[in-house]
């Protein structure tokens, strides 16, 4: 069955067209990214609303800052734009009671890389994206794939509800644990995942052999060796993966943004996991900022020799084609599959692979 996508029309070029005011969602460095591409497009903002208990009489971008219910008071029909990321069930399900009385649009704004992902950069690139589309290994990833392509070009946080499942499905059904594992968590931040999986193998009965974890920041790099000072056979880097055993410069940004820049304000040791991981793995972890491509090369042959994978598709716009099929130039015969949980924007997009090995 062809890919085929219903949204054709960029979200940008709906909100520049529309003739109903538009308010944002939020503040900080998610709208000013998306209202630098309101001035590329020429699209008015008609102002800024935040959640009720974090109205406090304050100004952003020279507008006063109301509660939704203040603007629904006094606008009687307008478009949401959301400008911030909601990763917890309470706030997602405001949103998506917010779009039952609004139209609510998620602008797709790219964490990493430059451009934006519009109906004419998916044609541009429309075969490369079937390619992968071709490799998927079940309907329930054809469904995830297209519902995130549609969602990237329009924003609408309905095709992410069409798609999102839970975590636990993850290590239930598509990724299956196995005694004698060896996981290796790239952008480990605070521990989170490698005890994730701690605890999916303990649920399960199973007995994991090792776990490599890498954390470039500092502080997280900290929280990282606190948190999961109870596992056994841990291992830590205070280092980013990378292609090559080396240095590279990083931004200073705290939480899971702390990313590989030229412009870098601290120097980060970089490490290639085929030369820092001498046993093979059997479940590889990426999640590194935009630098997927990199820290993949960096696991060429233990992704060659079988180790499945789990990868972050949502860091840059090529990733939901280059990503999968740079890694199955690696190993032809493995399977893969998409799955999307609970988030808005389209940040928890995975990619899992099965080898067959």
């Amino acid at each position: 069955m062809p890919l085929k996508l219903k949204e054709t029309t960029d979200c940008w070029d709906f909100l520049k067209k529309t003739d109903l005011p538009i308010f944002m969602y939020g503040m900080g460095l998610g709208a000013e990214k998306i209202l630098s591409v309101f001035e590329q497009y020429g699209i008015a903002c008609a102002g800024f609303f935040a959640s009720d208990g974090f109205v406090r009489g304050h100004y952003f971008k020279e507008h006063l800052v109301h509660s939704l219910s203040e603007i629904e008071e006094q606008v009687p029909e307008f478009v949401v734009v959301l400008a911030f990321a909601a990763g917890y069930e309470e706030l997602y399900d405001r949103i998506m009671d917010i779009s039952k009385r609004h139209i609510v649009i998620a602008p797709d704004v790219p964490v990493a890389g430059e451009g934006l992902f519009t109906y004419e950069y998916f044609e541009a690139h429309r075969g490369e994206f079937e390619a992968v589309y071709e490799r998927l290994a079940d309907q329930s990833s054809r469904d995830c794939f297209e519902n995130i392509l549609n969602f990237k070009i329009s924003g609408k946080p309905e095709y992410l509800d069409l798609c999102t499942t839970t975590r636990e499905e993850i290590y239930e059904s598509v990724i299956p644990l196995r005694d004698g594992e060896v996981f290796v968590d790239l952008g480990a931040y605070n521990g989170d995942t490698a005890l994730e999986f701690a605890s999916s193998c303990d649920a399960k009965g199973i007995k994991y052999k090792s776990i490599y974890a890498f954390e470039p920041n500092a502080k997280n790099y900290r929280k990282l060796n606190n948190n999961t000072s109870e596992l056994h056979d841990i291992t830590t880097f205070n280092a980013c993966a990378w292609n090559e055993c080396g240095e590279l410069r990083f931004t200073k940004n705290e939480g899971r943004m702390s990313k590989a820049s030229a412009s870098g304000e601290v120097v980060i040791p970089s490490l290639a996991v085929d030369v820092a991981v001498e046993e093979q793995a059997t479940l590889i972890k990426f999640d590194v900022e935009g630098s997927e491509k990199e820290a993949i090369e960096g696991c060429s042959r233990q992704i060659s020799n079988g180790a499945n994978v789990i990868c972050a598709l949502y860091h840059r716009n090529e990733d939901m084609f280059a990503i999968p099929l740079q890694i199955l130039a690696l190993n032809p015969d493995c399977k893969i599959y998409v799955r999307h949980q609970l988030y808005i924007p389209a940040w928890e997009t995975n990619l899992y692979v099965v080898s067959s090995k």
